[in-house]
């Protein structure tokens, strides 16, 4: 469920006309609903009712300030790639013992961050890495939790480009070296070895690859404390998919039950770190008609481009599309490819819709925009990145401003035997 429904034939965001705030702030825009967020969240964390769970909301999905605020204010902490993000969430208001640290490349700077900060965890992706963890905590004085992130060899049956669960990813420590890992750790200074990470992918429909990956990952525990390692943390990850077009996700509940069922009586910390599931339905990309082209095909070209949503160009991922203002009764629908401006054939949102006719400034509305969207987004063709909205019942407010040409044309600093030729 999400709140962008059309009333009287205009497509609305909670009670704010989209057409008001195109004529605000001009098209393309990204347009988030914080009822969307709030119904998403307050779900999935009433199905962990009981279980005690630390929801981390992975700020990757979606870093705008605005929307991580939405979700600590729920009572979310963060789950973080980079150094950036950390930064991004702490300006958001997370507080560090409520931000988990993953990813497969951490620094020595940001190893460093975030030990300075005093984060809730570090997920260790690598024999490397946990050297690397030591090295720095023991010279700064520190301990740092950790949880070392297993590679369990489940394939969660997503996109080729999503999937990090499998024994070819790079991600994780091979769950058959886990025990080897975890007495390593337990061996070098400034570590508390704490608990164990998985994280098979995202966009996942189906329970199955979790419940393999987690069934996996507890087996682990159970073996880690036989040998007598104190693990109190499990991390389940993220991944839980979204309906974009004919995919039907289970729903949070039996998510829920799921984690429930495995983990009852375990005496552990659990941490989840979901994102999409809770931002994706939550936004929408709102574009203008430049003008439609008929040759050959039917194509409906807009002023939003594969560098403001890549999912199409990079995962082949489909979107629905929907006309801000709803066709009359009886207007015929034929088929249209919805295309960007940019001068690649990549430049395709969707192909082959069903589509009214539409004018020049008409309005078209993408849906489930509101995860891997904006954070996505590039300046390629020197377009600037477009603005995003938070929408609260019947306020909007600008939370990114557009970028002007002039502020992308200030990035750039020409060399001194240039200067003169730019000036």
């Amino acid at each position: 469920m999400d709140h962008f429904q059309y009333r009287d034939g205009v497509l609305h965001a909670e009670d704010v006309a989209v057409p008001d705030i195109a004529a605000a702030v001009g098209t393309p825009f990204y347009c988030y609903s914080t009822a969307t967020m709030t119904r998403h969240y307050q779900v999935l964390a009433g199905s962990l009712d009981g279980t005690g769970a630390r929801i981390c909301y992975a700020v990757k999905a979606n870093s705008n300030q605005a929307v991580i605020r939405t979700f600590v204010e729920l009572g979310a902490g963060a789950d973080v790639i980079s150094g950036g993000e950390l930064r991004r969430a702490m300006a958001a208001g997370a507080a560090p013992d409520t931000i988990v640290f993953a990813g497969p490349g951490k620094t020595r700077d940001e190893l460093s961050q975030a030990l300075a900060a005093g984060i809730y965890q570090f997920n260790v992706e690598s024999e490397p890495e946990l050297r690397l963890l030591s090295a720095v905590a023991a010279e700064m004085g520190k301990v740092a939790p950790v949880s070392i992130r297993v590679n369990p060899d489940v394939d969660a049956g997503t996109h080729e480009k999503i999937t990090t669960g499998r024994k070819q990813n790079k991600f994780g420590i091979p769950i058959d070296r886990a025990m080897e890992i975890f007495d390593l750790g337990a061996s070098l200074p400034g570590l508390a070895m704490l608990g164990v990470a998985v994280h098979i992918g995202s966009q996942i429909t189906d329970l199955a690859p979790f419940e393999e990956s987690f069934d996996r990952a507890l087996k682990l525990i159970d073996e880690l404390r036989a040998a007598g390692h104190e693990v109190s943390r499990c991390n389940l990850g993220g991944g839980l998919g979204i309906p974009y077009g004919g995919e039907a996700p289970p729903p949070p509940a039996e998510y829920g039950k799921m984690v429930k069922r495995l983990t009852a009586n375990r005496q552990l910390d659990l941490v989840l770190e979901p994102g999409r599931v809770l931002v994706g339905n939550a936004g929408i990309l709102v574009a203008g008609v430049i003008h439609e082209k008929h040759e050959g095909r039917r194509f409906i070209i807009i002023d939003a481009a594969m560098n403001d949503l890549i999912r199409p160009a990079m995962y082949d991922s489909w979107h629905d599309i929907v006309p801000v203002r709803a066709p009359a009764p009886g207007a015929a629908l034929t088929e249209a490819d919805v295309v960007g401006p940019i001068c690649e054939s990549g430049d395709t949102l969707a192909k082959g819709r069903h589509m009214p006719p539409l004018a020049p400034n008409d309005l078209i509305a993408v849906r489930s925009a509101g995860a891997y969207g904006a954070v996505m987004a590039s300046t390629y063709n020197t377009r600037p990145l477009v603005p995003e909205v938070l929408v609260h019942g019947g306020q909007f407010a600008v939370i990114r401003p557009r970028q002007s040409i002039d502020d992308l044309l200030a990035l750039d600093k020409p060399p001194p035997w240039l200067a003169a030729t730019l000036e």
